[in-house]
C-alpha cells in the first residue's frame, strides 16, 4: 500500500515540484492549495503524514494544524510544518505541529523528515 501525504500550500509551482518528487518515492501525494472544509479534507485523505504551510487560505498554518490535533480521529496524523517565516520553530510549537522544515528546505532533508514519520 503506498503511503499518502496530504500537502497544504497556496505555491502551485511548489505543489507541482513537491508532488513530482514525493511520487518519485512511490508516496502517492494529495495537494490542497487552501484549508477550506480542513477536517473533510484529511479524512478523505486518509494521510500518513501532513505538510502544512504556515501562510494558507483560510485560515492559516497555526490554527489549520491546531484544529487537526483536536479532533480525536485526526491528532495522531504526524503535521510537518513548512515555512519561509523566519519563526518557523515557535510557529511550528504554537501549532502543535510534530516537526518543521523551514523554506527553502533540503529536499533530501524533507524526504528524510518524512520518512522518518512513514517508518515509525
Amino acid at each position: 500500500m503506498k503511503k499518502r501525504i496530504l500537502i497544504f500550500d497556496d505555491d502551485t509551482e511548489l505543489l507541482s515540484i513537491l508532488e513530482y518528487i514525493l511520487n518519485t518515492e512511490n508516496w502517492e501525494t494529495v495537494c490542497h492549495t487552501n484549508c477550506n472544509d480542513l477536517i473533510k479534507k484529511v479524512k478523505a485523505g486518509k494521510p500518513h503524514v501532513i505538510l502544512m504551510d504556515n501562510r494558507i487560505p483560510d485560515k492559516g498554518g497555526v490554527e489549520s494544524t491546531q484544529i487537526l490535533k483536536r479532533d480525536p480521529e485526526l491528532q495522531t496524523i504526524p503535521v510537518i510544518y513548512f515555512s519561509a517565516n523566519n519563526d518557523s520553530a515557535a510557529l511550528a510549537k504554537k501549532a502543535g505541529t510534530d516537526t518543521y522544515v523551514a523554506k527553502p528546505f533540503d529536499l533530501t532533508e524533507l524526504e528524510k523528515t518524512i520518512k522518518g514519520f512513514l517508518e515509525a
